[in-house]
């Protein structure tokens, strides 16, 4: 087992989505010490007393499986839905870590899954989770973004997306045909996982479900490729929506590379292909199943390393 007296230097880095959260721990050199997942969670589930009761049990699990390791020195933490005020979810870590509020760094998510991927200034980044997002962070550490505005609003391409635009399809063939379900391969996938082919199990499903929960019917969807138009035609159009944010950044910034990353985004080929399709010929783009809790462990360390120097007084 590790302790902290034996490694002074470990960081924890934390990768928090909706469908789940992820977590490392690094030493001084950079190696990945341990690792594991806990439930999904979001910034966004604070606003609510239910919701900042989840999270807190996901912080409370999340360090105790943590110090069964060691206890890091510091971290980095990047959460889906973060828009920058992180006091309370700062002082939860703290207390449950037993670390110094102030050796805690908290960011979106996706300014890790970035750094993952590219330097400042080289790519951007098509992020496709249980939401979708593009981004950039320029050669001055600013951070752009196409998309990734929420699920209600668009997140074209990402899990949710992909879930909402099957149960879409099939109530509206429903509508006109009763019971059309039954000849639909991707509808019978689909009644399964929300629990039968009543309205009131879909309705319960997508209204009642946290937005983590109701993109893992993105799953059924792609088991159904290959064996249902409907589910082909919806994931083509899932790689052209991650195609639009990638060319939405081209067009501000100009040429680079770009990375495609996230679970929603390997569950078929077919988005890739057709996310490459979208994009301009010379666009250079590769998928990646970067580890963005391995970047930020790793990103911790390098804050610990300079929280030691300072306290130093090197410069």
């Amino acid at each position: 087992m590790l302790n902290s007296h034996a490694h002074p230097g470990i960081g924890l880095g934390i990768d928090a989505g909706g469908t789940q959260t992820r977590w490392a721990l690094a030493a001084p050199d950079g190696a990945i010490l341990a690792e594991g997942t806990v439930a999904g969670l979001s910034a966004l589930q604070m606003s609510k007393p239910d919701g900042r009761a989840s999270v807190r049990a996901t912080f409370t699990e999340l360090a105790r499986a943590v110090l069964a390791h060691a206890q890091p020195a510091s971290v980095r933490a990047g959460l889906t839905g973060f828009g920058g005020d992180g006091a309370q979810l700062t002082a939860w870590l703290a207390e449950l870590l037993n670390v110094d509020p102030g050796a805690i760094a908290m960011c979106n998510d996706i300014d890790i899954a970035y750094r993952a991927s590219f330097n400042p200034g080289e790519g951007y980044l098509v992020y496709a989770g249980t939401g979708s997002i593009g981004a950039f962070i320029d050669g001055d550490g600013t951070f752009h973004r196409a998309g990734g505005r929420g699920v209600v609003l668009d997140d074209g391409g990402g899990g949710f997306w992909i879930a909402r635009e099957a149960l879409r399809y099939i109530w509206r063939i429903e509508d006109e045909a009763p019971g059309s379900w039954e000849s639909s391969r991707m509808a019978r996938a689909v009644f399964e996982h929300v629990g039968g082919s009543d309205w009131a199990y879909s309705r319960q499903f997508i209204y009642g479900q946290e937005r983590g929960e109701v993109g893992k019917l993105a799953l059924a969807v792609a088991a159904s490729a290959g064996q249902d138009p409907a589910a082909d035609a919806i994931l083509i159009e899932a790689g052209r929506e991650l195609g639009r944010l990638a060319n939405a950044l081209l067009r501000r910034f100009g040429p680079r590379p770009v990375a495609l990353a996230g679970r929603a985004a390997e569950l078929h080929p077919s988005i890739a292909a057709s996310m490459r399709a979208s994009l301009p010929p010379d666009t250079i783009l590769t998928q990646t199943a970067m580890r963005a809790h391995h970047a930020a462990a790793r990103l911790a360390v390098a804050d610990a390393h300079s929280a030691s120097s300072t306290s130093n007084g090197q410069p």
